[in-house]
């Protein structure tokens, strides 16, 4: 089987049958996710943002800010063009952001001018004011609700399943009293976009789990409080729609491999486990096979990953199917020198990089009849 790109958002395939060929044409959609890295404006916010100011310890001036949004712009507009030649993702999820109006700016840098992205963005209460958000391109898709839905973890997590069942219940309308007894960790909110893609129904859900400050293992009810409100939302789609099309990414702070992932998602590495209502991660299988989009004393993990609904593994391409995943780690987004050689090319003092993570992706197609 051969694989010829078209133009446009569609490929063939070849299927060979002694003398006679069929050519089977299908449209491609990227959709990826993206640690931003501190993308911060210049500008004093209300939030924790004096590193990130001209006079702050960054020295972060209007050039560099502006180099870092080209930077960026680069690379989302590249990302899945291997096999989606043409054109840069149609969705992507975005981490560490200031405020929506980095967004406005970055997608109108002149490489992602041209694809008119439309923005979902929410203020979330993290301490230090960073968000997710969706962007999506608006000619593809057409969002019809979106929401924030808070993560509501403490610091005292000991009982964190009685703690979750009362403060993470979307029943109860008055959590203030909650709030006021318990010293809440705020961290970013889960941003659930739902939309039409091409007049198909898809669920996206974009997520920033808490980072392992204090340590990964005294860190980790934290994510798996995450990782438990994600099956709660997924379960939550299922009972209004059991042929939802739904998909969770995100910069996890996690692992594949780690208890938020495989039992608080309930994720699974290879698609002939995935049960009815279950979820696909394709990255737990890259991981095995060497890969990572981050870096930390010398060993690669993959915390940003893409899942889907076992709606989306289904083997009739005649709506949107998963077809397969990546990470963009192309050589000019790599440090080549000295001690991080080989690292993500992050912000430096003496260089503005792209970021500290490499973006994750995957395909969706559907055959064109």
């Amino acid at each position: 089987m051969k694989i010829r790109r078209f133009i446009a958002l569609f490929f063939v395939l070849f299927l060979i049958s002694g003398a006679n060929a069929q050519a089977k044409k299908y449209i491609v959609h990227t959709v990826a996710f993206y640690n931003f890295e501190n993308l911060f404006d210049t500008i004093n916010g209300s939030n924790l943002d004096e590193e990130w100011l001209p006079n702050g310890i960054q020295n972060w001036t209007s050039e560099k800010y502006l180099k870092k949004l080209h930077n960026l712009a680069r690379v989302l507009s590249e990302i899945g063009t291997t096999d989606n030649p043409n054109n840069s993702p149609t969705l992507i999820g975005g981490a560490e952001i200031e405020n929506r109006g980095v967004l406005e700016d970055l997608i109108k840098e002149p490489a992602l001018i041209n694809k008119d992205y439309g923005i979902v963005h929410f203020d979330s209460p993290d301490f230090r004011g960073i968000d997710v958000a969706l962007l999506y391109q608006k000619k593809h898709f057409k969002p019809t609700s979106y929401k924030n839905i808070p993560l509501l973890i403490y610091k005292n997590q000991l009982n964190s399943t009685a703690k979750e069942k009362n403060v993470n219940d979307d029943a109860s309308d008055d959590k203030s009293e909650i709030d006021k007894d318990l010293d809440r960790v705020y961290t970013r909110d889960i941003l659930l976009v739902t939309g039409f893609l091409d007049g198909e129904e898809v669920n996206v859900m974009v997520n920033h789990w808490p980072s392992r400050s204090g340590g990964e293992k005294k860190s980790s009810p934290f994510r798996e409080a995450a990782g438990r409100l994600n099956r709660k939302i997924i379960d939550s789609i299922y009972k209004i729609n059991p042929n939802a099309k739904i998909i969770a990414m995100g910069d996890l702070n996690d692992g594949t491999y780690n208890k938020s992932v495989k039992e608080g998602i309930g994720a699974k590495r290879h698609k002939e486990e995935v049960k009815r209502f279950g979820i696909y991660n394709p990255f737990e299988e890259m991981f095995y096979k060497g890969n990572a989009t981050l870096f930390y004393r010398d060993a690669g993990d993959i915390f940003d990953q893409i899942m889907v609904s076992e709606t989306l593994i289904q083997k009739d391409f005649s709506s949107y199917r998963y077809w397969k995943a990546g990470i963009y780690n192309k050589p000019y987004m790599i440090t080549t020198t000295g001690q991080y050689k080989g690292y993500p090319l992050r912000h430096g003092m003496n260089e503005i990089g792209f970021s500290d993570h490499f973006p994750a992706y995957i395909y969706l197609i559907k055959e064109i009849k």
